[in-house]
């Protein structure tokens, strides 16, 4: 057996962004690297996950989870192979999902990790599309907004992980029209001829969002998927039918705003539309995992659902990862690969 490591990089937070983070908001630091307590598991990463709600644990507010602390290595989704245990039904070799991203090496509890089977699908597939964001966006439409076959659904940051598996999602469970916005003509382009939405727009065209919406859902929308907020709300609830209901992911268009937002504007339709809007915690919806699991991974391996990820190589390259994903730099999710 190979000698464990006895430290690695990992990223701490050092002091906390006003409006956009900045490079120098963190530090690259190199860590002991323990042997696994009774229970645990140490794990070399090989990807670790980057992700828009990240940027809200980077200030220190009460939210629905705690905030990152400074000078502590932040946490993250992450799949890693197991190359010590001290843990029952885990050997060297094992991979699995845990928490503990950000960093090189990670000494986990077992009982906080899953493993994961990379004959099934690509180890950094459960990142991403059988991930934490492919089961927000199954739960988020099926559940939480209500789909039902032949509606008319939008959404909004629609190339990347969630919300391209949301349309495509919507497309195999019978939507009648799944109209996605995006930040460039590219992606555009992508939705439509990959994913297989049925109309798309570039958000930061000269065109505003509402008018764009209308024309691409002259007969308005049953279902809207946020992911942006701010402008996006605005025009969805203009657009949206009677009984029409929206799952609020996201809004990543007022993460780093440090000024107050004004749109929506126009709340008032709520009433007389009567319009459910309703937020979502993807951990509200445990209960859904295993039937997620089978069926989108079935989709899948049929080719039925496609994806995209967006690698960025190197740990020294985790922030540049991130940042880029808060400037909409990637398609698909984004991703720190790790591996040699």
């Amino acid at each position: 057996m190979s000698a464990l490591p006895t430290s690695g990089r990992e990223w701490h937070l050092v002091a906390r962004p006003h409006g956009w983070p900045k490079p120098e908001d963190f530090a690259l630091r190199e860590a002991e690297v323990t042997e696994p307590g009774e229970g645990q598991l140490l794990v070399r990463n090989l990807y670790f996950s980057v992700d828009p709600y990240m940027r809200g644990r980077m200030n220190d507010v009460k939210s629905y989870t705690p905030p990152f602390q400074l000078d502590q290595p932040m946490e993250g989704g992450a799949v890693g192979e197991v190359i010590a245990s001290n843990a029952e039904g885990f050997a060297v070799g094992d991979h699995v999902l845990h928490f503990k991203g950000w960093r090189e090496y990670a000494v986990v509890d077992a009982k906080k990790t899953a493993k994961v089977d990379g004959s099934l699908a690509p180890l950094s597939a459960y990142l991403g599309v059988l991930g934490m964001p492919g089961l927000t966006a199954y739960a988020g439409l099926l559940e939480v907004a209500s789909f039902k076959e032949g509606d008319t659904v939008f959404v909004s940051g629609a190339a990347g992980a969630v919300g391209s598996e949301v349309g495509q999602i919507a497309k195999l469970k019978g939507a009648a029209r799944v109209i996605g916005s995006a930040g460039s003509d590219e992606k555009v382009e992508l939705l439509t001829k990959e994913y297989g939405f049925d109309a798309a727009f570039n958000y930061k065209s000269d065109e505003s969002v509402k008018d764009q919406l209308r024309k691409a859902a002259p007969d308005g929308i049953d279902v809207y998927f946020d992911n942006v907020g701010g402008d996006h709300l605005e025009a969805a609830i203009d657009s949206l039918n009677t009984h029409g209901r929206v799952a609020v992911c996201g809004m990543i268009s007022q993460y780093n705003a440090t000024e107050p937002t004004p749109a929506p504007r126009n709340l008032a339709l709520v009433i007389g539309k009567r319009l459910r809007i309703q937020g979502m915690l993807v951990a509200d919806h445990s209960h859904l995992q295993e039937q997620f699991v089978q069926e989108v991974s079935a989709w899948v391996r049929s080719g039925e659902l496609k994806y995209r990820e967006t690698k960025v190589k190197g740990v020294e390259n985790g922030v540049e990862a991130f940042l880029g994903l808060l400037r909409g730099d990637n398609t698909g999710k984004m991703i720190v690969d790790l591996t040699d």
